[in-house]
């Protein structure tokens, strides 16, 4: 680029050159900062939706255990019990559902805390603000309408007569 104070001046085509080629440099980092925000907060919504998935299955699997817990809490009311002694199978598939309850609990507040770390790409939208209030500024040069030549207009006009 050259000094616009060397005494030299540049033509039209190297200003729209250069104003060209900076504009497309501009758009070509603000898209690539883009990408790198929203790769970021793929990555974390990736993790989070993971999470959340596991807890959901740990907990769809704890299901039937708390239905055994409960079938195994109806036969001991109504009579049947353990024949080994210890602690009844009731309170041994509660544990275990409890054990899994917890654990889909902690892959749950994984996935709140991933979800909760994901934010705007403030960055992009910020520099995105930027552009357009430069490009507001921008006043074009208005151009000379080309004025309309009489012939076409009444070579159009006979023509349209004619065919009526």
């Amino acid at each position: 680029m050259s000094d616009p104070f060397d005494g030299t001046e540049r033509s039209l085509g190297q200003l729209v050159a250069s104003a060209t080629a900076e504009m497309s440099a501009l758009v070509h980092d603000e898209i690539a900062l883009a990408k790198a925000e929203i790769r970021q907060d793929v990555k974390r919504g990736a993790i989070g939706s993971a999470a959340g998935i596991a807890a959901g299955v740990v907990l769809l699997f704890s299901l039937p255990m708390l239905s055994f817990a409960l079938a195994y809490a109806i036969n001991t009311w109504t009579g049947g019990h353990n024949g080994n002694g210890g602690w009844n199978l009731v309170w041994c598939f509660l544990l275990s559902f409890a054990a899994n309850v917890l654990i889909a609990g902690l892959f749950g507040l994984l996935a709140y805390a991933k979800f909760r770390k994901l934010k705007k790409p403030e960055k992009s939208i910020a520099s995105a603000k930027q552009t357009a209030a430069i490009m507001q500024n921008v006043k074009p040069h208005p151009r000379p309408l080309p004025d309309a030549t009489p012939v076409a207009l009444d070579k159009a006009a006979s023509v349209g007569r004619s065919s009526a």
